[in-house]
């Protein structure tokens, strides 16, 4: 096996390896996109809510709705709605900005993610079982392309949401 860094081989021309990469990045995409929807289905919630509510608990610190819809992608209507399920559903609740009174800021409630319960389990499992395959380098390698493409997805949502934007 080619290591990550050599590239190409002559065996696999890189117009292959793209077209490998297209098709397995589209099937972990579809793979990802059902395991939350069904996630999101154990504890009650749309996707879109169930996918909110982890932008709220990554940041780790009470976020605006403001803050939700730029991180989301959504517009400020439709953020509204989903921390009103949220709220109601008992996940979130809506707290005074300390520092300035006249903002609302979305808290994720104490208590609420253990409703998940064992959901994630098998995921985690499967993980460790994988990462256990490979090597340090390699681990650093796969890291490291990851982290590139999380980077790719987030660039061209924005420019498909300001192109959007420009024509409407």
């Amino acid at each position: 096996m080619a290591s990550a860094e050599s590239g190409p081989t002559a065996e696999t021309p890189k117009d292959v390896l793209i077209e490998r990469f297209a098709t397995l990045g589209r099937q972990l995409s579809q793979a990802t996109v059902l395991f939350h929807a069904q996630i999101a289905e154990h504890v009650g919630l749309s996707a879109t809510d169930h996918k909110c509510l982890d932008l709220a608990v990554q940041a780790e610190r009470p976020l605006t709705a403001g803050q939700i819809a730029e991180e989301s992608g959504l517009s400020t209507g439709a953020v509204t709605g989903v921390i009103d399920r949220l709220e109601r559903a008992g996940f979130v609740r809506r707290v005074r900005d300390p520092h300035d009174r006249r903002k609302v800021l979305v808290e994720v409630s104490k208590g609420s993610l253990t409703r998940y319960g064992d959901a994630y389990d098998g995921l985690w499992s499967a993980l460790d079982r994988t990462i256990a395959d490979y090597t340090e380098a390699e681990l650093v390698a796969i890291e490291r392309w990851v982290a590139s493409m999380v980077a790719t997805l987030r660039a061209e949502a924005d420019r498909l949401a300001a192109s959007r934007g420009a024509a409407g």
